[in-house]
This record gives structure tokens, sequence and C-alpha cells, in this order.
């Protein structure tokens, strides 16, 4: 049997009309939609069938959305037999994670990230905050250059060499872009975001998330699961709640789980959601690396053959 790292993408990788190839082919995902729709008390499946692409993109929709996706994916996989070594997830993702690893039911979780989308649009106001991916240029040298600036900018996710993303005010991502462009960055591009998302403006919403996630029961993780904040696997179920709180302004350590995942003996690292974004990180790290991105019923059949003793 191989031995795999499920790893599930966060926010941005959204689209109308994801996992109708899974829906079309398996009847039980439809049925998963309307569980979803039933849980939150309003039609999200309509929302991802039918768009728009702008209300898909909101926080409190998009979300819920990209972890239903995941989790319907997970379960394509789950009912081919396919299990991982250990999960692993993308800012948001780190939820889907959470569900594969039987930490926390798919019913929590969905409503979970739909209330931590509210408190993350709710933060701060819209507008005045932002983020920006920095390409080229490393992390100390960002850091000493955002150190000068006398708004709030942080270092939000550490995605893979070369690639960092910033968050902070509106008025200081302003500033802190011909900074970094001037120290040697090859591209500095403003990102598309409602609010300065993994950074210490998120400190409000991690108090009232905080506050939700006290009634919640988590268990035992059932496979190891690498935290945003640590990096470091761990199936504690209290220190995996903990976590989730510090996550929201603290930066996503994605090349060091990368590098961690690489260094795990494994087969393959799969990539289960929407898109081929972690997948493109994982092989920036190791172009040796083996990876899948799962996201529509040929890119699935493609994984099963190859699980399967195929190439």
């Amino acid at each position: 049997m191989k031995k795999l790292a499920f790893i599930f993408p966060g926010q941005g990788s959204q689209q109308v009309g994801m996992g109708q190839s899974f829906i079309e082919s398996n009847p039980k995902n439809q049925a998963l939609f309307q569980q979803a729709d039933e849980i939150l008390g309003f039609s999200l499946s309509k929302i991802i069938q039918e768009g728009p692409e702008d209300k898909l993109t909101e926080t409190s929709f998009a979300q819920p959305a990209l972890l239903l996706i995941s989790q319907l994916i997970h379960q394509e996989l789950r009912e081919a037999g396919v299990k991982p070594e250990v999960v692993a997830g993308h800012s948001l993702g780190e939820y889907s994670a959470l569900v594969a690893a039987d930490v926390l039911s798919f019913k929590e979780a969905l409503s979970l990230v739909h209330q931590r989308g509210k408190l993350m649009e709710q933060a701060y106001p819209e507008g005045d905050g932002g983020m920006a991916a920095i390409l080229g240029l490393d992390q100390e040298t960002i850091k000493s250059e955002l150190a000068a600036l006398t708004e709030v900018v942080d270092l939000a996710n550490l995605n893979c060499p070369g690639q960092i993303v910033i968050s902070g005010t509106k008025f200081g991502i302003e500033q802190a872009m011909p900074l970094l462009k001037n120290a040697g960055a090859k591209r500095v591009i403003p990102l598309n975001v409602s609010g300065p998302f993994h950074s210490r403006l998120m400190k409000s919403a991690a108090v009232d998330l905080e506050n939700i996630l006290t009634d919640i029961n988590f268990s035992e993780a059932a496979v190891p699961v690498y935290p945003n904040v640590t990096a470091k696997k761990t199936t504690d179920a209290d220190q995996l709640k903990a976590l989730l709180v510090q996550q929201l302004y603290s930066p996503v350590r994605f090349h060091e789980i990368i590098e961690q995942l690489l260094n795990d003996d494994l087969d393959a690292i799969i990539e289960v959601g929407n898109g081929k974004v972690l997948a493109g990180l994982v092989k920036k790290v190791s172009r040796r690396a083996k990876v899948f991105s799962i996201q529509d019923q040929s890119s699935f059949q493609a994984f099963i053959n190859w699980y399967q003793g195929g190439e």
C-alpha cells in the first residue's frame, strides 16, 4: 500500500461549477451538497453551481464552499480505499485536514468555517486592509524592510522559495510594495482580498473564534496533522484547537510543511480540492516530488490508476 499525504487548499481556489463532475458521476455527492445546505440554512450548493462569482468569492461563502468540495473529493478517495498517512492544509484548508483526520465532523467544520469567514470579514473594515505577494525575495530581507514601516504589515504566507505574502493596512501595503521592489523583489503583486488575513489585525476575530471553539469537541487525530502555525505534526486535540485560534493572526508556514512532508518517506502528496495551487508550491520546493491534484473525475481516475499500480 502506498504512503500518502493529503493536502487541502485554502481561499482563492474557489470556482463556480467546481465539483460538478463528481456530482454527475456519484449520486452520493449530491446528497453531501444537500446536507451542507441543511447544516448552513441556505443554498451553498446553488452558489457553488451557479454563482455569481463575486458572491462565491465572499469569505463567508468561499470558506464553507471550499471545505465542502474538499470533503466531497476526500469521500471519493475514502470509498476507493485510499487513506493518508498524514494531512495538512493551507490556511482554511487546515479545517479540511482536521475533518480528514477525524478531529472534527463535517457538520462541525462546515458551520465553523462559515462563522470564521464572517468573523474575518468583520474584523477589519473592508477596503482598509490588504495583502500582496512578494516574488523573488527572501524572508529575512522582507522582515527587515517591513520593520522600517510605522503601519502594521506582517508576513502572512510563507508559501515556497521566493513566494511570500504580506498582510496589513492598505496604507502599509502601499508603502511596503515599492520598498520591497527596490530591495530586489522580482515582482510585487497586490492581491484581490477583502481583508488583512494572517496579520495582527485579525486578533479581534481570533478572540471571537476562541469563544466559538470552546463549545466544539475536538478528537485526537487519527493521523498526524501539520498545523500552519508550527509546521510540526501532532495528533493532540487541545493543541490543534488552540492553534486554529493563533492561525488567524500568524503566518502560514507552508514552505516548512512541504519540506517536512518531503522528508516523511511518502510515495506521493495529493492535493485534495479545487485547483492546483498547492501542487505547484510542492514542485517549487522539489521538482522530483510525486504530486497529484485531484479536482475532477479525470484527475481522480488518473490518480487511482497510479495508486493501483499503473503509471
